[in-house]
């Protein structure tokens, strides 16, 4: 192998520079190993939550909702008639959970359109064929589109990148680092709705009603926003990819090829003939079952309209859109499932259902702790007087929502360094921000939006997230002495570009007052 160029041939080509951030990194790595599985974590909270509000209670601790002029109290968790209804409220608080049932009717329809090979072909099909001057462009527009497949969307992308950048003559590991800089750090931006959409959106309705008990976050709330972003996240990732990254992969002299290790992963780019038809097919499929739903949400009085005649967050449309969205995922994957033959027989269907559902048993498992969890937290008022007296507070200072905007942009994409599961963040976060900011006027998907920008870009620069390692393999593969400092090299401008150009998009959107997504208001009303 010719190897001459070593991770400490590479550190006075620019590393010396980051020597304070990497100790940052070290610091925040060794901190956030020592946080207990999400699980425990949130059990842990619900224990803590307990203990607090007795505290408070004791104190007489209070504040006033402006929203209803009511006087707020703690409710002391260990009394009898709260300990009874904890008991008799575990079963219900999970499956009654807003994320729970949203996103098992998605996940269905989308496991049988990923185990039947519909999306990753048409992830390949997007790559292949691409031009050395698109090509970073490419990849990284279907790096942020790639969140349909949910976390296998990592396993896809990564080594995709990789092949694409070397099919065209370009630094196959710059590839793969593109591929997972824009699928990490474009996650909440999407083509459609996706899982993390339903986790989102029911995670910020439960904490939009302890202040508004009527209050509901679709799916949908920030499509058009997420729609525009991906475009954002691809343009940031190329600008620094080709007038930064290139230049310093272009130092890098890669290991030559083991003869004995995989070809390229076992990954083809191109789709062969049987799987084009099935895209043909898949197409063909798509157009149909969205001229159906035209045509009957056509009629004034169609069931997919509200009582109004329109089509708001209480219409049929909004209501089911993870069903249809699930179901239009299921039909399509059939389809091409037969039309290539990974679906043979009827038994194939329920079976690809069960096995696409398997990499998220354990994020039900985390649902159950985090139901409990958010329960409580709500039962105590606890969130409700946190978020009053935040908001006071904000309100005191004569800031603006600008610079409450900021501050919690700021204050998420700290904590996504060390609470790397999208949901597990929001799951602490959402309880406080988003009534917070609801009494300071901001609507709960505008706190939503920020939320996905800080919690993305900086996932990618934490060595806690699990992914952080899956790229770093990857990067082995074609130098094998590679290690984190090569990573962070590369993902902490990428990961400063998509903060920056993305944050700018935010603010804009925000100023200008477009809708984040279908009846999604960017300010909020009380009473």
């Amino acid at each position: 192998m010719s190897s001459t160029n070593t991770v400490t041939d590479e550190k006075p080509r620019g590393s010396a520079d980051l020597s304070w951030l990497m100790r940052l990194l070290v610091f925040i790595e060794k901190a956030g190993n020592k946080l207990p599985h999400p699980f425990w974590l949130f059990l842990s909270l619900a224990v803590i939550v307990m203990i607090l509000s007795a505290v408070f209670s004791a104190v007489g601790l209070s504040a006033v909702n402006p929203a209803t002029d009511e006087t707020v109290t703690v409710t002391n968790l260990f009394s009898t008639e709260s300990l009874r209804e904890i008991v008799a409220g575990a079963t219900t608080n999970f499956v009654t959970f807003p994320p729970l049932g949203l996103v098992l009717i998605v996940l269905i329809g989308v496991a049988v359109a990923e185990q039947s090979g519909l999306i990753p072909a048409m992830l390949r099909g997007t790559i292949a064929g691409a031009s050395p001057k698109r090509i970073t462009f490419i990849v990284a527009l279907a790096g942020t589109a790639a969140s349909i497949a949910s976390d296998a969307s990592y396993m896809i992308m990564i080594p995709l990148g990789g092949l694409a950048f070397k099919a065209v003559g370009r630094n196959p590991l710059l590839g793969c680092l593109v591929a997972y800089a824009a699928t990490s750090g474009g996650y909440s931006a999407a083509p459609m709705v996706n899982s993390l959409d339903t986790i989102l959106g029911g995670l910020s309705t439960s904490a939009a009603q302890i202040i508004d008990s009527e209050y509901t976050v679709s799916p949908v709330a920030n499509f058009y926003f997420n729609f525009v972003s991906m475009f954002v996240v691809a343009v940031a990732v190329t600008l620094v990819t080709e007038l930064v990254l290139s230049k310093r992969a272009d130092q890098i002299e890669l290991d030559e090829p083991d003869e004995n290790d995989p070809d390229d992963f076992d990954v083809k780019m191109a789709l062969d003939a049987n799987e084009k038809r099935g895209m043909v097919f898949a197409i063909i499929s798509i157009v149909a079952c969205a001229a159906i739903l035209f045509f009957l949400a056509l009629p004034a009085d169609s069931f997919l309209r509200d009582e109004a005649g329109g089509f708001g967050p209480e219409s049929g449309l909004m209501a089911g859109i993870a069903a249809i969205i699930g179901f239009g995922f299921f039909i399509v994957g059939i389809v091409y499932g037969y039309a290539t033959g990974t679906i043979r027989k009827t038994a194939d269907i329920p079976d690809m259902m069960a096995k696409g559902l398997l990499p998220f048993v354990p994020v039900i498992v985390l649902f159950f702790a985090a139901s409990q969890f958010l329960a409580l937290f709500k039962m105590s008022s606890l969130g409700e007087i946190l978020a009053i007296r935040g908001a006071e507070f904000f309100g005191s200072l004569n800031t603006g929502p600008f610079v409450i905007l900021l501050g919690g942009w700021l204050l998420v994409a700290l904590g996504a360094l060390f609470l790397t599961s999208g949901s597990g963040l929001w799951t602490l976060m959402a309880p406080v921000l988003v009534p917070m900011f609801m009494l300071l006027s901001i609507a709960p998907e505008t706190t939503q939006a920020l939320y996905r920008i800080g919690d993305s870009t900086t996932n990618i620069i934490s060595p806690m997230s699990p992914y952080f390692v899956v790229v770093l393999g990857f990067v082995q593969r074609y130098k094998k002495e590679a290690g984190i400092g090569t990573v962070l090299s590369f993902t902490i401008p990428l990961s400063f570009a998509m903060f920056v150009l993305w944050g700018l998009l935010f603010f804009i959107w925000w100023a200008t007052g477009i809708p984040w997504g279908p009846g999604a208001a960017t300010h909020y009303q009380m009473g």
